[in-house]
């Protein structure tokens, strides 16, 4: 089955004071080390930028301008993403995502699954709260055993991506799309290595892990 992937890259950064997704992370910008992982499992991989990007490319094999939101990001680039079986989506924030990892997801799909996600199973009590004024009040305490945190890589049929797309809805990932649209997405064990730089701190963290 053929395989394209869709590097999301066009944010702005503004809680890293500037786009963090063309830091430098070792030699290499954190796009570049995206790209370089989604290559792993995709024949063609379509780098989203901004508006105002000036790089080269990162080692993608197309570049697109992004739109104001991620959702708008990741259409444009599934448009460039020609006749393929699967499309893979990751954040170029989540440089540390293995191959492994790459593949896990493939092959959920390959497997029959219309997406497949990474998670992680959640240590911390969860609460659910509301806003009371300047008060803050707890309304229930969540069963963490239903409930895990989502990364990216994120695999879906093409088909099941498109059609989720379709009617131009916004979400925080690709697979709350594909699931309101009905379709099966499951769960691949996540990485835990594999953060989501955010802040400055995150990026130097990153470096010191690869160094060690």
């Amino acid at each position: 089955m053929s395989v394209a992937a869709v590097v999301v890259a066009a944010g702005q950064g503004v809680r890293f004071g500037g786009p963090k997704q063309f830091a430098i992370l070792n030699d290499d910008t954190v796009a570049a080390h995206s790209v370089h992982a989604a290559r792993s499992v995709a024949q063609r991989v379509v780098l989203v930028v901004p508006v105002n990007y000036d790089g080269n490319g990162e080692g993608a094999d197309v570049v697109v301008v992004g739109g104001s939101t991620r959702a708008q990001s990741v259409r444009a680039g599934l448009a460039k993403c020609e006749d393929v079986d699967v499309v893979v989506v990751h954040d170029a924030a989540r440089p540390m995502a293995s191959a492994a990892l790459f593949s896990a997801v493939v092959d959920a799909v390959m497997n029959g699954a219309d997406g497949a996600v990474p998670g992680l199973a959640i240590s911390d009590t969860v609460k659910r709260v509301t806003v009371e004024g300047a008060t803050t009040v707890v309304t229930e305490t969540v069963p963490r055993a239903e409930l895990v945190t989502v990364q990216t890589p994120q695999a879906f049929r093409c088909d099941v991506l498109v059609r989720a797309h379709a009617n131009g809805a916004d979400a925080t990932d690709d697979a709350a799309l594909v699931e309101a649209s009905g379709g099966r997405v499951v769960v691949v064990p996540g990485e835990p290595q594999n953060v989501k730089i955010t802040q400055v701190g995150d990026l130097s963290n990153l470096a010191s892990t690869v160094r060690s």
